[in-house]
């Protein structure tokens, strides 16, 4: 994943930065047995490296397996890559990619793109395909894996299944034919969202569709809709099983809900029996082959305007001017405005739900609402205080590559972030909004710092530029906390201009 503000450089024709990643390589043996799927590799992957053992790492996949994974099982498994904190994952470009582009019509776009044959990797994971079960993560996150079959018949009450993870046509054509001539359990609601007009369109053709409503499911439209809370949020205390990417706490749209990640088979089979359900014990698994051609239909994609520059940007009355930052001072002073623990993610940061989607484009609005899952009263605390610090534990910022995360503290005057340890694109969103990510160099110094307390970080501009530790004062307990700032040589400048925004202007003077 990418800020948003990074992709915008890029697209306006500057270059795209990063830091060199770490590679691991994950060696895939063997190959999954029947009822055994593409998310159960991920969420195993999940299992054994964890939300943050992918930070500042490319996952690389290897070994005979990948040749029995299609490209659908394949972006499956790099699509929650992100969940690892990972830079990028990726699977070799090989005869199976091939075959998945020329059944798009596609072939003349194929390039094999394979490892050296001496490579050499930073990290070595192997998986067995063939001991693989379905798994689920239990709440609140998506490395909190468990064996279906040891988590037990817990009550169902929804059923999701569709996403950007599992909702290729090979998953819906799978869910078809687990619910055809079935009916849905009656205390379960089931909804579906096809992945795209492609993969819907050759669903209906086909007759899978209407197996699917007349099973009792419900089609939503292809989005992301009930993962970001745009409806289909979950009874209060309710339990639902979702084929989605992420299962934060409240992010469902309910607070109090319990959601469960697990494999389209797995959440078929459960809103069948109204239970969690292995789906090994539904016995012979349905047979599904990849289409030799995919329906193609391109009648409703719209050109870009071949003279864009006339065009006029319409801006609706709640589309508002984009927050941007001062040059940083040499004093930042402020006061420790809400102190959080580990694994803050970025739906702590900035919630994302059907109340506050339609005001994407209107921070100053969204910001009344930031932290708010952790302090109701952060956004009025930080108003009366005119900015200030906020403390994080382990992994601040996992999750989505959502800017508002930024923007948001940034609106509300935040100064800087001291956080045991940052999720990557965060923090790159961070020092794009011109906002310090400052790391403990003694994690013991997390507990030193209560709310409340006025922190002064002296000669600021000076140390950034040295690429030194730095002082922070903490002028409440009258201690000395050391920090760190980990930024390259065009972060640095960045920061010092007052975000990326600041710096490209200065760049095009």
């Amino acid at each position: 994943g990418a800020g948003g503000l990074d992709v915008a450089v890029a697209m306006g024709g500057g270059p795209y930065y990063m830091m060199m990643p770490k590679v691991c390589r994950v060696t895939l043996k063997g190959k999954l047995r029947p009822w055994v799927s593409a998310k159960d590799v991920i969420l195993e992957v999940l299992r054994i490296m964890s939300v943050k053992g992918g930070v500042g790492k490319i996952i690389e996949y290897a070994g005979d397996g990948i040749k029995t994974l299609t490209v659908p099982e394949r972006a499956t498994i790099t699509n929650m890559g992100a969940e690892l904190g990972a830079t990028t994952s990726i699977f070799p470009s090989d005869e199976v990619t091939r075959a998945f582009l020329e059944a798009q019509g596609r072939e003349n776009d194929w390039v094999e793109l394979l490892p050296d044959p001496d490579a050499e990797y930073d990290e070595e994971i192997t998986i067995d395909l063939e001991s693989l079960e379905p798994l689920a993560a239990k709440p609140h996150s998506p490395d909190n894996v468990e064996k279906v079959s040891t988590i037990g018949s817990i009550k169902v009450d929804q059923v999701a299944i569709g996403s950007c993870t599992n909702s290729s046509y090979m998953d819906m054509i799978k869910v078809a034919k687990i619910l055809k001539g079935k009916t849905v359990h009656p205390n379960v609601s089931l909804v579906i969202a096809p992945g795209s007009k492609q993969v819907l369109t050759m669903l209906a053709k086909e007759g899978a569709l209407a197996d699917m409503v007349a099973a009792g499911a419900r089609i939503l439209e292809s989005a992301c809709g009930p993962c970001i809370g745009m409806g289909q949020a979950p009874a209060t205390d309710a339990v639902s099983l979702r084929t989605f990417n992420r299962n934060f706490e409240g992010r469902s749209g309910t607070k109090s809900a319990k959601v469960y990640l697990v494999s389209p088979e797995t959440a078929a089979a459960s809103a069948i029996t109204g239970v969690l359900t292995d789906p090994r014990t539904l016995g012979e698994a349905p047979d599904v082959t990849m289409p030799e051609s995919f329906l193609i239909n391109d009648n409703m994609v719209v050109p870009p305007a071949p003279e864009g520059e006339e065009v006029e940007v319409v801006r609706g009355p709640n589309i508002k001017p984009f927050p941007v930052n001062k040059e940083l001072p040499d004093k930042v002073e402020g006061v420790v405005l809400i102190k959080v623990g580990d694994n803050i993610t970025t739906d702590h940061i900035m919630p994302s739900n059907a109340k506050l989607l339609p005001y994407r484009s209107n921070v100053p609005y969204l910001a009344e609402y930031c932290l708010t899952p952790c302090d109701p009263d952060f956004p009025k605390r930080a108003k009366e205080n005119g900015g200030g610090f906020i403390i994080g534990g382990s992994n601040y910022g996992q999750g989505s590559s959502r800017e508002h995360a930024a923007l948001a503290p940034l609106q509300l005057g935040v100064k800087g972030v001291v956080a045991k340890s940052f999720a990557r694109i965060h923090m790159a969103n961070l020092i794009n909004s011109g906002i310090l990510p400052m790391t403990f160099v003694d994690e013991a110094d997390y507990d030193r710092i209560n709310d409340g307390d006025v922190l002064v970080l002296e000669n600021a501009r000076e140390r950034i530029k040295a690429g030194d530790e730095l002082t922070l004062i903490n002028k409440t307990a009258n201690t000395a906390i050391k920090v760190k700032v980990a930024l390259s040589d065009r972060q640095v400048d960045i920061m010092l201009a007052g975000g990326l925004l600041n710096y490209t202007k200065k760049q095009g003077q």
